[in-house]
């Protein structure tokens, strides 16, 4: 499970790492403490006026809005979709067709429980400081309330995938997100090529290595914004 990351690099450092071709607005400025319904950096690829795909960094709610959602909140969390039975789910199974992201981010969170029952929080990263990749879905909300032809009405969503833990993750819990190679990157964002479970299957398989790699340590209770919370205790 990943519910807090942080992305500390600035717009145009995350778009000149994932070698963008256009960079949209409202690309939220780095933080240390992102939480699901935030705005997020998302990478995409789209055909759209050529037959060649282009890269883009946009701006994303995070938890992802299927199309046929009446309202831009639902009733239950999709910030993350768990990959193993991912195409049995509606809420997901248009997205790996043909809406597949990268989620950048420097680490993310996960909260330790201690035999007292008390939570810790870590904070979990390549230890080398490059930014990872996180494999994500994302969809286009309309809102009813807007006319047809008010660009406003469309919100851009998007989740994280997730998966078992690695083994030395899995002391801190039983889930992490899934950090693709960059070799991969092109692979999983391509519109061209329709997704399937076997496709997010080979997404998870090929990022155990990249998270086999993570560290982690801990810190204090987040609260607030700022480099302060990725600052290990002593």
């Amino acid at each position: 499970m990943c519910g807090r990351f942080v992305l500390k690099e600035s717009a145009e450092e995350v778009g000149a790492f994932f070698e963008t071709d256009l960079t949209g607005e409202g690309i939220p400025l780095p933080s240390w403490n992102i939480s699901p319904t935030q705005q997020i950096a998302a990478v995409v690829e789209s055909v759209k006026d050529s037959d060649t795909p282009k890269r883009r960094l946009e701006a994303a709610r995070w938890s992802l809005v299927p199309g046929w959602s009446k309202e831009l909140t639902l009733k239950f969390p999709t910030f993350n979709a768990r990959t193993e039975d991912i195409m049995s789910k509606a809420t997901w199974k248009p997205a790996v067709k043909a809406k597949r992201a990268l989620i950048p981010a420097s680490g993310y969170f996960e909260w330790r429980t201690d035999a007292q029952g008390k939570k810790h929080p870590n904070y979990i990263h390549d230890p080398s400081g490059e930014l990872l990749a996180f494999a994500g879905l994302y969809s286009w909300w309309a809102d009813p309330t807007k006319q047809p032809d008010d660009e406003s009405r469309w919100v851009l969503t998007a989740t994280i995938l997730t998966s078992p833990a690695v083994p030395h993750l899995a002391e801190i819990h039983d889930r992490n997100p899934v950090p693709l190679p960059r070799d991969l990157w092109q692979w999983w964002l391509d519109p061209l090529t329709e997704g399937d479970q076997s496709m997010v299957d080979a997404a998870v398989a090929a990022a155990i290595p990249v998270a086999s790699e993570l560290e982690f340590f801990e810190v204090a209770p987040i609260r607030g914004n700022g480099p302060e919370l990725i600052e290990p205790v002593s």
